[in-house]
């Protein structure tokens, strides 16, 4: 079986002194190998056949045979390391909260505990008969939602 430790090894070295980061990587019992990456600006088809290349380089398929698959996190697609929301700060996203709500805002804050959305809500004001929209802050904790995705706003 191929070892994970020397697939992730090469990765790293492909990405240091990059501003790619690495999101996701699987090396199934059936030597199937899955290397997901991710970049501020997006993800371009050459580096990833790049990066393909390069951990190719670095594995002996005479020794063992194996499918690679090097891919971009996607839009749409739920954030799964602290790097993809820092990178979508001042940006919509939607959450969905573990008490089953969903909240859909700007992203305006990123901590190491977790990170802020502002959201337009309806909220019942004392003295008016009618709701009115206002901006509501909801803060949480990694752990408190399920899913965040960016939203792709289509004008």
């Amino acid at each position: 079986m191929i070892d994970k430790k020397q697939v992730e090894e090469a990765v790293n070295e492909w990405l240091k002194e990059k501003e790619y980061f690495l999101v996701e990587l699987s090396v199934e019992a059936d030597d199937r190998i899955v290397v997901v990456i991710d970049h501020k600006d997006g993800v371009w088809i050459d580096d990833c056949a790049d990066l393909s290349r390069y951990i190719e380089s670095k594995l002996d398929r005479d020794d063992e045979d194996y499918e690679l698959e090097v891919g971009s996190a996607g839009l749409g697609q739920p954030f799964k390391v602290a790097q993809q929301w820092e990178n979508h700060v001042g940006k919509t996203v939607e959450t969905f909260a573990r008490d089953g709500h969903k909240y859909q805002g700007t992203l305006t804050e990123v901590t190491p505990e977790g990170f802020t959305l502002l959201c337009q809500e309806k909220v019942k004001e004392e003295g008016r008969k009618r709701p009115v929209q206002k901006e509501v802050e909801h803060k949480f904790g990694y752990d408190d939602v399920t899913i965040t995705r960016y939203v792709l706003k289509i004008k």
